[in-house]
């Protein structure tokens, strides 16, 4: 097999030792095994049974550094040690991953030089209420706000072409946000993956498992959020500005032609703020900046033009004039806008040419 296997465990159980022994049965015979800190009294004697398998190398942190960082642990370990290998794949400790699964993911991954994930089916009764609600929850969000169409977010099971590996190395995160963070950041270099559907396990209604709710899906949602951030910063740059001029400009000015000039003036000064933030820090974009920089003017020309024209005919019809209620019904169109340009920025202005033809 040309494929190594990253093996991350924390107070692993007697399963780690099942795992592994059933992956080299399945042909595997290079498991990196990372003891990411664990309790001694807890996991010594595991982990001393494990080292003394020959197909296994052991990789240990002093203390307990997250998922994150025992997954880059091992992917240095593989780029340093393993040149001659094709790729890898990682999997979980606590056997939710059956041998013959990883090795079909591996398969594919061999035959089209693509990444393959592992995708687990949250229907069921048998799936604990929490890993259905969580995933399903962060599949939408993920497919809606950031164009990425994946079913099971959160797999362990991911066999990763050598070639991706420079990138997903340098991801930021050293706990469960990783595994989001990795899948931003093959979006944003173009990396190609495809699923494909495993047998879902879930033993003791998934008790063994260190993701802790709470804490760590507010990291998962901390990436997504970051790509509202900009966008909702130059909305509230633009409707301060719409204000301002709405109410400082010459009160003998046509209605017409003051909402115009004040969405104009405003616009420009958001889309200034907007463009460049997400340009350098939310798409983080290698596209050329010319052609940017037209895509985003020509979008934020239409994006004024419906913002002016739906403000401009409900006021009209409602006769709010220079009251406040002009720049309530600004606030309403343009969260409407904001969505619509958002797909479009994400999907067009901001595409990388080496983003084209990405099927993510």
């Amino acid at each position: 097999m040309d494929v190594s296997v990253i093996l991350p465990s924390y107070n692993p159980s007697e399963k780690l030792i099942t795992a592994v022994r059933a992956l080299n049965e399945a042909g595997f015979d290079d498991i990196i095994v990372i003891n990411d800190g664990s309790e001694k009294e807890k996991s010594a004697e595991i982990f001393e049974k494990v080292k003394e398998m020959p197909f296994v190398r052991l990789i240990s942190h002093e203390k307990n550094m997250g998922k994150g960082k025992a997954l880059k642990t091992g992917f240095d370990f593989f780029l340093k040690n393993r040149p001659y290998k094709k790729g890898l794949v990682t999997t979980d400790d606590d056997m939710q991953h059956r041998a013959e699964d990883i090795k079909s993911c591996c398969s594919e991954m061999l035959r089209t030089g693509t990444a393959v994930f592992g995708a687990r089916s949250f229907k069921g009764k048998e799936i604990p209420p929490k890993s259905r609600f969580g995933n399903n929850m962060t599949s939408f969000t993920f497919r809606f706000l950031c164009g990425i169409k994946i079913t099971d977010t959160q797999t362990g099971l991911r066999a990763l072409p050598s070639s991706y590996l420079p990138a997903l190395i340098k991801v930021s995160g050293d706990r469960f946000e990783y595994e989001t963070n990795m899948l931003l950041a093959m979006k944003e270099n173009g990396l190609k993956f495809r699923e494909l559907p495993i047998r879902t396990i879930y033993s003791d209604n998934n008790s063994g498992t260190h993701f802790r709710p709470i804490r760590d899906s507010l990291k998962i949602y901390a990436v997504i959020l970051k790509y509202l951030f900009s966008s909702l910063l130059a909305s509230a740059v633009d409707l301060i500005a719409f204000t301002l001029f709405n109410l400082l400009l010459p009160e003998k000015l046509d209605e017409g032609v003051r909402i115009f000039a004040a969405t104009a003036l405003a616009r420009i000064i958001s889309a200034a703020v907007n463009f460049t933030i997400n340009r350098r820090k939310v798409f983080k974009s290698t596209s050329r900046l010319k052609p940017s920089i037209i895509k985003y003017c020509v979008l934020s020309v239409c994006q004024a033009g419906l913002s002016y024209g739906l403000v401009y005919l409900l006021t009209a019809l409602s006769g709010a004039g220079r009251s406040i209620l002009s720049t309530l019904f600004k606030m309403a169109v343009d969260t409407l806008l904001f969505f619509l340009c958002f797909v479009a920025q994400r999907e067009w202005v901001f595409n990388s040419e080496n983003k084209n033809d990405n099927n993510i």
